[in-house]
């Protein structure tokens, strides 16, 4: 039995290995979030730690340094799909609907992937993220999708805005007053969690 706090360690099994990642997983949960970061972040950073990465180790180690992978989206988009398709037949989530969070390139990520798998994404959202980069597939995505950006950050929240025009399917965006681009000021990561937590779980 699962205690509601513990933490797995994982592996999604990508072209070549495998990609590690977490999973936070309560007794009783109702849905499972991936969560995509970008940006030469990582999953063990405590803003980061989630269900998926979408970079091998090694992988990050060159990023760092070129900085030329995180902005791969159709990478990242295809390590997600390899995501959601894990986590629809691991037992441990089978059962669970899916939703998608992106930050940063990892927002394009995302939509790429719930375009690719309309009927086991349920919902996506993206905070601080550059949906934008999502391209061609923006028109594809069906569901319900919510970008979250801050007030400060004035470049980002006009590419969430063009983004947001080219999509089939209005998303929802909810700025976060005095909030920049890593929601840093003191409550404003709170205030971003609870609006993604709220549109999932309105959506599941």
């Amino acid at each position: 039995m699962i205690s509601p706090r513990e933490t797995i360690e994982v592996g999604v099994p990508i072209e070549g290995g495998e990609l590690p990642g977490f999973l936070d997983l309560p007794q009783q949960a109702s849905g499972l979030v991936l969560f995509a970061h970008g940006s030469g972040s990582s999953r063990f950073s405590r803003r980061n730690q989630a269900v998926a990465d979408l970079l091998t180790p090694e992988e990050h180690q060159i990023d760092q340094f070129t900085a030329e992978l995180r902005f791969d989206i159709p990478l990242l988009v295809q390590r997600l799909v390899r995501a959601v398709d894990w986590a629809a037949v691991d037992q441990r989530t089978s059962q669970l609907p899916i939703g998608l969070f992106g930050a940063s390139t990892g927002a394009a990520a995302a939509l790429g992937a719930a375009a690719q798998r309309p009927q086991a994404v349920r919902a996506v959202v993206s905070r601080g993220g550059r949906p934008d980069l999502g391209g061609e597939a923006l028109p594809e995505v069906e569901q319900p999708t919510l970008l979250i950006v801050g007030s400060l950050d004035q470049q980002v929240l006009e590419m969430n805005r063009s983004a947001a025009r080219k999509m089939r399917v209005e998303p929802k965006l909810e700025i976060v007053p005095g909030a920049s681009h890593l929601f840093e000021e003191a409550g404003k990561l709170e205030v971003a969690a609870l609006l993604a937590r709220d549109w999932f779980l309105e959506h599941f």
